[in-house]
């Protein structure tokens, strides 16, 4: 009888393991406990910051529409009350992205929303 080796199930986990340290310094590519231990380290935080990202970008735009909104005379709480008031459904990425890019059209909805 011939012993059973776990042959292409072990050797590709061992590959993706391989596969996703590379780029780590020092041991951390090279040395199997010590690369196991990264990856999966590194795996657990993707995890969290894919989520944290959604939170950061958020923040991110909130902040771009308040810089946008002071000079025309309005804070973004202000702003954002005065939109939910007049019925005007504009979510926060677009609004900082026409902050940037559209100024003309940011304050025509600034004033819309100044009119509320």
């Amino acid at each position: 009888m011939a012993r059973a080796k776990r042959g292409t199930k072990a050797r590709s986990r061992r590959n993706r393991i391989r596969q996703h340290a590379k780029g780590f310094r020092g041991g951390r590519s090279k040395l199997w406990k010590s690369m196991v231990d990264a990856v999966h380290h590194a795996w657990r935080f993707a995890t969290q910051h894919r989520r944290k990202r959604k939170r950061d970008f958020r923040e991110l735009w909130i902040v771009r529409i308040n810089a946008a909104a002071r000079p025309l005379g309005i804070s973004y709480s202000k702003l954002v009350g005065g939109l939910k008031r007049k019925n005007i459904a504009i979510d926060r990425k677009i609004l900082a992205d026409l902050a940037i890019s559209d100024p003309n059209a940011f304050q025509k909805i600034v004033a819309q929303a100044k009119a509320a």
